[in-house]
């Protein structure tokens, strides 16, 4: 497969998947109405910033498919990841499960820990790429922390 092919298919991957769980979400969307913490950014910022990050980390899989470096451990750990990211905003924003999406996306960082150790050990600008992902997510979870804390009843 040529190169354009691999890093077009690594990228629409986590893009369409993103795409996906928003259009599933969008209807039940309520951040504009709940009490936010300090420093919550407001609504548009999201798609916006997870889009280059699904992009960011399409580019990431796509340099260890070009250069044959994925293993079946590697697959496992990027699709596990995709998979708990989509999963954290239907939590969140479909079912409003605060809480329980806050144990999720703990999750969802250690996996990306874990992604990003697999990703530097095999070529590290595939590790390094990730870390806008971390750090993305571990502000998510202080969001999504206190979000919880303001609006429970």
């Amino acid at each position: 497969m040529s190169k354009f092919k691999i890093y077009f298919k690594s990228i629409i991957i986590p893009v369409i998947v993103g795409g996906i769980v928003g259009l599933l979400i969008s209807g039940s969307i309520d951040y504009n109405s709940l009490e936010k913490p300090f420093l919550s950014p407001p609504s548009i910022v999201f798609p916006i910033v997870w889009t280059i990050l699904y992009i960011l980390m399409g580019i990431s899989y796509g340099i260890l498919a070009s250069k044959s470096l994925l293993d079946t451990d590697t697959k496992v750990i990027y699709f596990l990841q995709l998979f708990a990211n989509a999963l954290w905003s239907i939590i969140f924003f479909s079912f409003k499960l605060r809480f329980l999406a806050f144990i999720w996306i703990i999750l969802l960082a250690i996996l990306i820990i874990i992604m990003i150790e697999k990703f530097y050990k095999k070529n590290k600008i595939a590790g390094l790429l990730q870390l806008p992902y971390l750090l993305w997510t571990l502000f998510a979870t202080y969001l999504n922390l206190f979000t919880y804390l303001l609006n429970r009843n």
